[in-house]
């Protein structure tokens, strides 16, 4: 018999011959039924104070004149759960996690299993799983405070842009970079993988970038010397109070965009945990692919990002798209380029990189510019009007002379002293 003045805990209420687990709502319950019983409440009182309807309670009593006690409890404690998978089913997700997606976190290995073993599974129910089997599994690290910046309100408002140096290929393939930009308002990525971290590159991956969404108003960057130079300035650059820039810079103020550059990584954290994400997830896409290449793996990336964008897009606060309309492909050949100026020759010849290079019209033209272009041409203009040259042929320097053999010099043969040219020179001296 259930004696009220026992201790009350949060497990339940103790009796005299075994422990009632219950819950505190229920041990509340089940003093004002016993109160309903006793008919020291109406069952509608007891509704009241209980939150529950008339008809509910009468069922409680009921309950609990068959069941005792206990008839308060849920009948489905202690039960395991309709919605459990089969044993067989977890012991071959823990099988396949621990022989190929150990090192993947727990949404994305769920994601895996759904796509291609046909298991559908909730993150935690996996790491439940793990955890319990005692499997080792990749662990969250602790994450430094930082002061959160709100995104921008609107898309094309301001790209982060940045190269991730990384083994993108775990041994199998060559070392490459993957250079790539977030849009801060929505998340859409857009990448490419290159061999190096460089002028050319970055070029690249930009002209690619703006022909397919606009020229962005911003662009966030960091102090990498393709991104801002370290050139010291010169006198021109002093009195126009201008820093020197870079080839990348000097094509992004060409489009009018804005570049900044970050004092620090957690400046630009948005793209830096892109590639955190990237080095977790698309690493092991490309192993599950077997891609061990630059150009298989740009290749794949076509069909990863759309679907990554979907996974990942979060809508702007504004509608509105702040990308400009991309200049014809001609101007921005003409704009991503490196520049430099070179001295006309009397002779209408320009010098370039160790080669020469005739001008075919007249021209009077003291200075013209070159531009080396990313599809590996080069174009002379003055004054922006391209002018026709062609290369001329490097000739081969004529082979000196052989010299003549150099005969070694003899040393003035002199005859001892007792030689008889010395003794006749003694002999015809003339006395005093």
């Amino acid at each position: 018999m259930l004696r009220y003045n026992a201790p009350l805990t949060r497990e339940g209420i103790v009796t005299d011959k075994d422990m009632l687990t219950m819950s505190r709502r229920e041990a509340m319950r089940l003093h004002l039924l016993h109160q309903a019983l006793e008919k020291k409440l109406t069952q509608d009182e007891a509704a009241r104070f209980m939150g529950l309807s008339e008809r509910q309670v009468r069922r409680l009593l009921q309950r609990v004149r068959r069941e005792g006690d206990g008839g308060i409890c849920h009948r489905a404690r202690g039960q395991a759960s309709n919605h459990r998978l089969p044993l067989g089913i977890k012991a071959r997700v823990l099988r396949l996690f621990e022989h190929q997606y150990h090192d993947f976190n727990f949404v994305h290995a769920t994601e895996k299993l759904a796509e291609r073993h046909g298991i559908t599974l909730h993150a935690e129910t996996l790491r439940l799983w793990v955890q319990a089997a005692g499997l080792p599994y990749q662990r969250r690290k602790a994450r430094t405070h930082r002061r959160w910046r709100a995104r921008k309100a609107h898309r094309g408002e301001l790209l982060q842009f940045d190269g991730s140096h990384h083994d993108w290929f775990e041994g199998r393939g060559p070392g490459c970079v993957l250079l790539g930009g977030i849009d801060d308002a929505t998340n859409d990525v857009f990448g490419q993988f290159y061999e190096y971290e460089g002028t050319w590159p970055a070029m690249d991956c930009l002209k690619r970038y703006i022909r397919r969404y606009g020229v962005p108003q911003a662009i966030y960057l960091d102090k990498h010397t393709t991104y801002k130079s370290p050139a010291a300035p010169t006198l021109e650059e002093q009195l126009r109070d201008e820093p020197p820039l870079s080839h990348v810079a000097k094509s992004l103020a060409a489009l009018g965009i804005t570049v900044i550059h970050a004092h620090s990584p957690q400046a630009k954290g948005r793209v830096e945990r892109l590639f955190q994400t990237l080095q977790d997830r698309l690493v092991r896409e490309l192993r599950l692919r077997g891609i061990q290449s630059v150009a298989a793996a740009n290749v794949f990336l076509r069909h990863y990002l759309p679907a990554h964008n979907r996974r990942f897009r979060q809508p702007p606060a504004s509608p509105a798209d702040l990308h400009r309309p991309a200049p014809p492909s001609r101007t921005l050949d003409g704009i991503f380029c490196i520049r430099t100026e070179r001295t006309v020759r009397p002779d209408f010849t320009v010098a370039h990189n160790g080669q020469r290079y005739q001008i075919d019209q007249p021209t009077r033209a003291k200075k013209v510019t070159v531009e080396e272009r990313l599809d590996g041409t080069l174009h002379l203009l003055y004054r922006g009007q391209p002018l026709r040259y062609h290369a001329i042929p490097r000739q081969r320097a004529a082979a000196p002379k052989p010299l003549p053999p150099r005969v070694a010099r003899r040393e003035a043969w002199r005859p001892p002293p007792d030689h008889p040219w010395r003794r006749r020179l003694l002999l015809n001296r003339p006395t005093v």
